[in-house]
C-alpha cells in the first residue's frame, strides 16, 4: 500500500498502463489546409535541415517547393550569427531582413526562425526555447537539457537514480526535481552554472512535485510529512513552508497560474483537477472538465492564462486535452496512436510538447492543438525520453 501511495504522489501517470507498441509516425488529423505555404532555403545543408524541421513541426506553416506565400532564406554570416531574409511569393519582393545572434550557429538559426514567425505568422516564436527532460538509455535515469529539437544536449550526472519531473526556474538557471538518490523521494535544486544539486526539501514521508512560481519567489510542492499528501508552498530557498490543503486524498502535480495567484493540481478521487488560490485557508474547487474520469498532469499556459493542458483517460489509453477557462469547456487536442501524456506548453499558447508512450518506448513530440498535427522531436540516440519542461527567455 505504501508503494502505491508513493507512486501516486510522484506522478499519477506512472500508474497508467502502457500497451502494445503501435506504429510511430507523424500524426495529422483535420490538418489546417489554410496554413501559410512557405519555401525554406539556407546557406548550408545543416542550417537548411534544421530550419525545415522547425517549420515542419509548426502547424501554422506548410512547406512547399513552389507556389509559396513567403520565401525564407537563412544565411550564416558569422560563427554565431544568421541572417534571415523574407521575400513575398512569386514576386520576390523583400519583406524583412535581419542578422540574428545566438550562442552558436544552431541557436542563431532557431532565433532567426522565431523572427521569421513573428513577421509572417504574427505569432510568438518558440523554436529557440530549451528543454529539460528525463532520459533513460539503460544505465539509469538522467536529467538532460537540449534545444527544442534535441540538439546541443547536456547531461547532468550525479543525480541519476530515479528522477521525477525536472522543472525550470523562471530565470533558466536552475532545475527543481524529485530524486530517490538517498533512498527516499526528496526535492532537489540543480544549479546549472555550478552543476551542483542541492537538497531543497526533505521531511519525513514523500516530497514531490516541486514547481517554481512565475516570479521565482515561491515553490509549490506535495509533502506527506503530516500524514496525508498535501499541497505546500515555500519560499525560493525551501524555507517558510506553509500548508495549503487539509483533506485526506492523494494529491500530485501542483502548477501555478501565470500570475501566481492560483494553483491547479491533481487529486483523488478520479483523479480529477482542482483549482485554488495559492493561500493558506483557501478551498479547492473541482475544475469542471466533464471530459474524462481520469484528468491529471495539468500545465497552465504561461502565455495564455485561459488555457490549461492536461492528460485525460480515453478508453484503455490516454490523450491530451485543453480546458478553456473562458468557455469552461475541455477539448481533446491529440489523436496519438500511442499514449499521449505529460503535456507542456510552448511559448505561442498554441503548441505543446507531450510524451508519446507505448509498452517499450517513450519519446517527445510537438503537438499543434489547433490542427492536432504531431511531430516527433527527440532523437532515438537519447533513449527513452519523457517528462519535458520548456523554458524560453
Amino acid at each position: 500500500m505504501r508503494a502505491l501511495l508513493v507512486s501516486l504522489l510522484v506522478s499519477l501517470s506512472l500508474l497508467t498502463p502502457a500497451f502494445a507498441q503501435r506504429k510511430v509516425g507523424e500524426v495529422v488529423i483535420d490538418a489546417d489546409r489554410n496554413a501559410t505555404a512557405i519555401q525554406v532555403t539556407a546557406s548550408s545543408p545543416e542550417l537548411g535541415s534544421l530550419a525545415r524541421l522547425a517549420f515542419g513541426a509548426h502547424g501554422a506553416y506548410r512547406l512547399v517547393a513552389s507556389g509559396a506565400a513567403y520565401h525564407l532564406n537563412f544565411t550564416q554570416v558569422a560563427p554565431t550569427q544568421v541572417r534571415v531574409g523574407i521575400t513575398r511569393g512569386a514576386t520576390g519582393l523583400p519583406v524583412f531582413s535581419e542578422v540574428v545572434a545566438g550562442t552558436s550557429a544552431r541557436n542563431a538559426l532557431l532565433r532567426a526562425a522565431d523572427v521569421a514567425v513573428a513577421h509572417t505568422g504574427k505569432l510568438r516564436g518558440f523554436f529557440a526555447g530549451k528543454l529539460a527532460f528525463i532520459s533513460d538509455r539503460g544505465a539509469g535515469m538522467e536529467i538532460m537539457t537540449s534545444d527544442l529539437f534535441g540538439g546541443e544536449v547536456v547531461g547532468w550526472p550525479g543525480v541519476s537514480k530515479q528522477i521525477i519531473t525536472p522543472r525550470w526556474s523562471p530565470d533558466g538557471r536552475r532545475l527543481i526535481f524529485t530524486s530517490y538518490r538517498n533512498g527516499f523521494p526528496d526535492i532537489y535544486v540543480l544549479d546549472l552554472a555550478t552543476r551542483t544539486p542541492a537538497l531543497f526539501v526533505s521531511v519525513q514521508g514523500t516530497n514531490t512535485g516541486g514547481r517554481f512560481s512565475p516570479d521565482g519567489g515561491r515553490v509549490a510542492m506535495v509533502l506527506s510529512g503530516e500524514g496525508h499528501s498535501e499541497i505546500y508552498v515555500s519560499n525560493a530557498q525551501g524555507k517558510m513552508i506553509s500548508r495549503l490543503t487539509r483533506y485526506p486524498a492523494v494529491k500530485a502535480g501542483p502548477c501555478w497560474s501565470p500570475d501566481g495567484s492560483r494553483l491547479v493540481f491533481t487529486s483523488e478521487p478520479g483523479p480529477q483537477l482542482y483549482v485554488m488560490p495559492a493561500a493558506v485557508g483557501a478551498v479547492p474547487q473541482r475544475l469542471p472538465t466533464n471530459i474524462s474520469r481520469y484528468c491529471a498532469e495539468p500545465d497552465w499556459c504561461r502565455w495564455d492564462a485561459s488555457k490549461l493542458a492536461f492528460t485525460m483517460g480515453m478508453g484503455r489509453g490516454y490523450q491530451i486535452a485543453v480546458y478553456d477557462f473562458s468557455t469552461r469547456q475541455a477539448t481533446q487536442v491529440s489523436a496519438a496512436p500511442l499514449d499521449a501524456i505529460e503535456p507542456c506548453w510552448l511559448a505561442d499558447g498554441r503548441h505543446l510538447i507531450y510524451t508519446a508512450r507505448s509498452a517499450n518506448q517513450r519519446s517527445l513530440w510537438i503537438l499543434d492543438t489547433e490542427t492536432r498535427r504531431a511531430t516527433r522531436i527527440s532523437p532515438s540516440a537519447l533513449g527513452q525520453v519523457s517528462q519535458a519542461s520548456y523554458w524560453i527567455r
